[in-house]
């Protein structure tokens, strides 16, 4: 169909597939809008064009995909970060540097200790970090049959709250199927098949007729031994289809259709109409499509009995309820949308425990922006939409600042795939779908979709653990130096020891991205205002602890400046280590064990700096004695005082 158009006249049955993605085709009445991009799979009809190009459903798709674009959650996060930490540092930098100005201190000293303080608190590697953390979740991902086509999705489906579900192909197999047979007057459920699927034809490809010859064929029943004397296809304006066959020394009619029509043209329509009213209400209630199926009893072809019923319907996964539980267990609200009727939305939805509160998407389009909002939080589905129904409905999710999922497999999907902050392609999809979502899946099924969401929660938890060492490091490293300038009227730290201390931090925080973390039962949220706090906490902590290593190197040991500088860059490079590993887990320190990575990296930046300090070679040599005492006074106030400390800041702040 190159055009919307409305029917004047005829019927038609019109596959809709490419727009909804629903199988079945639906039949067109006078009056009904056929739309561009579906196709006219039988019947006839004269139509009026009412919209073409931009202006079609099928237009107004791609319209959508161009402008579909969910907001940058990770350019916020690494903004935040960012601003937090330059308000630090600038503070700190502008009481410095009044005071130096105040006392005295040259132009030059002043310049260095910028330079030294701008190092110290930008956190220039947070991109690659990031970068790296998603790349090594992609990784993870891929190996679960999950392609990940946009990084910043992998970390924004920790914080989904909501995932919309297609139910064509994500929770049903996207196979029309034979679910029931009903026998009448006496009739076996193969003869009610059989004589289905002789009352069909393979050379017309219709999707029904198809179903029902395959379903013959996998029971192993035979119909060679049969042969099509005439058959009518389906048409919408009789809708039936029927045949003349022979077999067996017999020759027969077989009809096939709608069960209204079929029924009235049986002998004993009128014993029948009552108990065929009520399995028909029964069925529709189900949400099946239901075919009659009547023949004759010999070559009295105006003499038909009627045999029994057909139910059709798309079948659900074997393993969509577990996974649906799965993703409330998860805190996480799924939403059932499909083009298809409401009785059929219904009992999928009912099967799969999603929940059976379904209202058409007309009764949402009633209803003002505000209402509309409400209605979607506390309805599990929808019934009956079109592209741009499912668009609308993410972004509204999205206004009320919800982080929103979307599954789907066709081009009426790609609009709200594009759109969701996780857009999940199912494995079938076309290619537009695929090119429109952030994650493609390779394995059929929505087990796979509750994976990416575990595993994003853990890379969000490894970010987390980067974000409150990194914001704890710059507020112990301001601190330290200001109140190191105050005390000495110099820089504590030099800058070949800043770039030191910047390497030794980064080079175990980068194994952070392979850490052994668990996932979370709820969404992960980045609140910055309680991550800041916690960080605060621990950063001023070790502070104290700074501050007492300082007295005790300038005090105890009677160190030279070059070496107290030496002895301040160890403090500070042991310092992170075990900030890392105690940060790196939200209740005490021992509850989990570090990543291999992690380990070893912890491991060598503490040999290396170990060796680095007695032996010299680039800066000024301690004692062995002075450098063992630094890595025990740091690990022991460290993992035996702040760790407590940590834990109860964590418990406190939710994190």
């Amino acid at each position: 169909v190159p055009a919307d158009a409305k029917l004047i006249d005829g019927e038609l049955s019109v596959d809709q597939s490419a727009l909804t993605g629903e199988s079945l085709p639906v039949n067109m009445h006078p009056l009904d809008i056929v739309y561009s991009g579906s196709m006219v799979v039988g019947g006839e009809a004269k139509c009026i064009v009412v919209n073409t190009g931009l202006n079609t459903y099928f237009g107004r798709t791609a319209e959508l995909v161009k402008v579909a674009k969910p907001k940058s959650h990770q350019q916020e996060i690494i903004m935040a970060i960012t601003r937090y930490m330059m308000y630090i540092g600038l503070v700190a930098l502008a009481l410095t540097s009044i005071y130096g100005l105040f006392i005295g201190i040259n132009i030059l000293s002043m310049i260095r200790f910028v330079v030294i303080f701008l190092m110290g608190a930008i956190p220039v590697a947070l991109p690659a970090v990031l970068t790296i953390v998603q790349s090594i979740g992609a990784m993870e991902l891929a190996k679960e049959g999950i392609l990940v086509t946009r990084l910043d999705s992998i970390e924004d489906a920790a914080s989904i709250d909501i995932i919309c579900l297609d139910k064509t192909g994500t929770i049903t197999q996207n196979r029309l199927s034979v679910v029931e047979v009903i026998p009448f007057l006496g009739y076996s459920r193969e003869d009610v098949i059989l004589a289905a699927a002789l009352a069909s034809g393979e050379e017309g490809k219709d999707i029904i007729d198809l179903t029902i010859i395959n379903h013959v064929k996998s029971l192993g029943l035979d119909l060679s031994s049969y042969k099509q004397l005439s058959f009518t296809p389906f048409n919408p304006s009789i809708k039936r289809s029927e045949a003349i066959v022979e077999g067996k020394g017999l020759r027969f009619k077989v009809i096939k259709g709608a069960p209204q029509v079929v029924i009235n043209f049986c002998k004993d329509a009128d014993v029948l109409r009552k108990q065929l009213n009520k399995m028909l209400d029964e069925l529709s209630h189900k949400g099946y499509r239901t075919l009659a199926v009547a023949k004759s009893k010999g070559e009295d072809f105006n003499t038909l009995s009627f045999i029994g019923l057909l139910a059709l319907a798309d079948p659900i996964r074997p393993d969509s309820k577990a996974m649906i539980e799965e993703l409330k267990r998860l805190k996480i609200k799924p939403i059932i949308l499909t083009g298809d009727n409401i009785n059929i939305a219904k009992e999928i939805a009912r099967q799969v425990s999603i929940g059976e509160n379904i209202i058409s998407i007309s009764e949402l389009k009633a209803l003002s922006r505000e209402d509309k909002i409400k209605v979607i939080e506390k309805y599990d589905g929808f019934a009956e939409v079109y592209p741009e129904d499912k668009y609308e409905i993410v972004k509204l999710l999205q206004s009320n600042g919800h982080m929103v999922g979307m599954t789907g497999d066709g081009i009426n999907d790609a609009p709200a795939l594009k759109q969701a902050e996780m857009g999940i392609a199912v494995s079938n999809s076309t290619d537009v779908a695929k090119a429109s979502a952030s994650v493609v899946l390779t394995e059929e099924g929505l087990k796979v979709i509750v994976n990416a969401i575990k595993v994003s929660r853990q890379i969000y938890q490894r970010m987390l653990t980067w974000s409150i060492n990194k914001i704890s490091k710059v507020i112990e490293f301001t601190a330290l130096l200001t109140i190191g300038f105050f005390l000495t009227h110099d820089v504590i730290l030099s800058i070949l020891g800043m770039t030191l201390l910047i390497f030794a931090n980064d080079f175990s925080t980068m194994s952070l991205a392979t850490d052994n973390v668990k996932y979370t039962s709820n969404p992960n949220k980045w609140n910055i205002k309680n991550i800041t706090l916690a960080s605060l906490v621990i950063g001023l902590l070790l502070v104290i602890e700074d501050i007492m290593g300082f007295m005790i190197g300038k005090n105890c040991f009677k160190l030279e400046w070059g070496k107290l500088q030496s002895f301040i860059m160890l403090l500070l490079v042991f310092n992170s280590q075990f900030r890392v590993y105690i940060v790196r887990e939200r209740r005490h320190f021992w509850s989990s064990k570090p990543g291999k990575a992690l380990i070893i990296s912890i491991i060598a930046v503490i040999l290396g700096f170990t060796l680095l300090g007695i032996y010299g070679i680039i800066i000024p040599s301690l004692s062995l004695f002075q450098v063992l005492f630094i890595l025990a006074f740091t690990g022991s106030i460290i993992v035996g005082i702040i760790d407590y400390f940590k834990y109860l800041t964590f418990k406190k702040l939710q994190l």
